[in-house]
């Protein structure tokens, strides 16, 4: 996705949390709202917890190389918070796709 689809400001980040429906699996957390623009924009977190920086880096390219390639989102026109959870931090690329799409198939029944 373009960087214009990419939330990065903290009052942005906070307004989707609080004001936004979640959603939870065994490696995700996903906040979303609405948003009113053409197109999706996402936010992706991985704590400092889960591990350094090289780790946390690695686990975000994963979660946007998801993301990228999921045609669902980018149709749905809201605001997505991706949180790692602690049990997907020595998941699979595979595993983690697969989780990700099953949120996102709950997220547009709703």
């Amino acid at each position: 996705m373009n960087k214009k689809n990419i939330v990065k400001s903290h009052q942005d980040f906070n307004k989707i949390i609080n004001s936004g429906k979640k959603i939870n699996s065994k490696y995700f957390s996903i906040y979303y709202n609405k948003n009113y623009m053409n197109h999706s924009r996402y936010g992706i977190s991985v704590g400092k917890k889960l591990g350094n920086a090289v780790f946390r880096n690695k686990y975000k390219r994963k979660i946007r190389a998801i993301v990228d390639n999921n045609l669902k989102i980018k149709q749905m026109n809201q605001d997505f918070i991706i949180i790692l959870k602690k049990y997907g931090s020595n998941k699979t690329y595979k595993e983690l796709n697969q989780d990700f799409d099953n949120l996102i198939f709950k997220i547009k029944e709703i």
